[in-house]
Formats: structure tokens, C-alpha cells, sequence
């Protein structure tokens, strides 16, 4: 099974793909979204579910779960995307933007926002895979990028708490500061602990007596 069909994709679109006739505009969206949604099959993706952006959107993609999410959207793109963006911040996944809104104005903000490829004016079949391909690689890559600069400022923040803890063995019980050190290290690994969250409680404990 190629990569494609295990990826587990919303399309967020208008709500039907059969609006009344005598609306020239809805029926032109509708069937540029036809056409997106037989593209992503003939592509070999799985689409598990098509949405409004309504105000149970957020609640429908907890449940869902999707790898990656697609908005097909008109002029009111911006207004769906902030729709999307909410639905994933507590926990971010791929957005794919498609919309004949050829006002450009706000792609800046869009991809600021978390989307991972912005799509103007349609998109033939066969082009629709690497755009995918190029916006979940480069979400990994952000993804990535974010974890390392978590990481670092987590190191940091348990440095600057060692070093506290450090001073305060130091003052109050006379240690050197590898003795205060040792110390510490010593009490992480009876009660299997980090070192930093061994110095956090010496330090709360010390606000408490002082």
C-alpha cells in the first residue's frame, strides 16, 4: 500500500455538491470541487470524511483524527482557514489551501498560520500528489524544527532551575558547587527523577520554609 492511501484526509468544502441552478457562482465552486475530490482519488488518497467549516468542525476532527486536512474554499478562504487553524492548534496537522480567491494578499499570513501549501485558481490531476508530497514533507520538517527549539528552551529552563538549586545547597549547607551538584544528581536517581525536577521541588520547598 503506497503512502498516499494510508494518509487520512478531510476535505473541508461548501456543503453541497448540488447547488441550486440558477446560482452561477455556487455551481462553479461546486464543480471545481468535484473535480479536486476525483483528483485525490484518482491520486489513490483516502478521503475519511468531507466537512462544512461550521462550529462543529473543531469537535469533528478530535474525532477523526486525520493525517492531513484539505480546504477547498471560494473567495471566503480566509474565513475558512481561521475555521481550520482553530480545529488545529492543540494539535497541528498538514493544511492544504485550494481556493479561486485570486487575491494573494494574505498568503503570508496563511502559511504564518499553518498552512503547508496554498493553491490559487485549480490544479490539473496529475499535479495534485506532489503538491501533497512537497506540503507533508514540509510540514515534518517545521514539525521537527519546532521540536528541537522545545527541546532547547526546555534545556535551558532546567539549567537556569539546576543552577538555583545549586546556589541554595551551596549557601545553606556549605557544599561546593560539584558536591551540590552530586548531590542532586544523586536524589534524581534514588526517586527516578530528572535532575531538573529535583531541583524545581528543593526550590519550592525552600519558598515554603523561607
Amino acid at each position: 500500500m503506497s503512502p498516499s492511501q494510508t494518509l487520512r484526509i478531510i476535505v473541508v468544502a461548501p456543503e453541497s455538491l448540488s447547488p441550486e441552478p440558477h446560482d452561477a457562482a455556487a455551481l462553479d465552486a461546486a464543480e471545481r470541487s468535484r473535480h479536486l475530490r476525483i483528483g485525490l482519488l484518482a491520486s489513490g488518497y483516502n478521503i475519511v470524511a468531507v466537512l462544512p467549516a461550521d462550529a462543529f468542525l473543531p469537535a469533528r476532527i478530535a474525532q477523526i483524527q486525520p493525517d492531513m486536512i484539505i480546504i477547498d474554499a471560494q473567495s471566503e478562504a480566509r474565513d475558512t482557514l481561521e475555521h481550520v487553524v482553530m480545529s488545529t492548534r492543540d494539535e497541528r496537522r498538514p493544511i492544504v489551501l485550494f481556493t479561486d480567491d485570486v487575491d494573494t494578499s494574505h498568503v503570508g499570513s496563511a502559511i504564518a498560520a499553518g498552512v503547508s501549501a496554498y493553491v490559487v485558481a485549480g490544479l490539473a490531476s496529475e499535479r495534485i500528489k506532489p503538491v501533497l508530497d512537497v506540503a507533508m514533507a514540509r510540514f515534518r520538517h517545521e514539525q521537527a524544527l519546532r521540536r528541537e527549539l522545545d527541546d532547547a528552551r526546555t534545556q535551558l529552563s532546567d539549567r537556569k532551575l539546576i543552577e538555583r538549586a545549586k546556589g541554595l545547597l551551596m549557601s545553606r549547607q556549605g557544599l561546593g558547587e560539584d558536591e551540590a551538584y552530586a548531590r542532586l544528581r544523586k536524589t534524581a536517581m534514588d526517586r527516578g527523577l530528572r535532575v531538573a525536577e529535583v531541583a524545581q521541588r528543593l526550590l519550592d520547598l525552600a519558598d515554603v520554609l523561607a
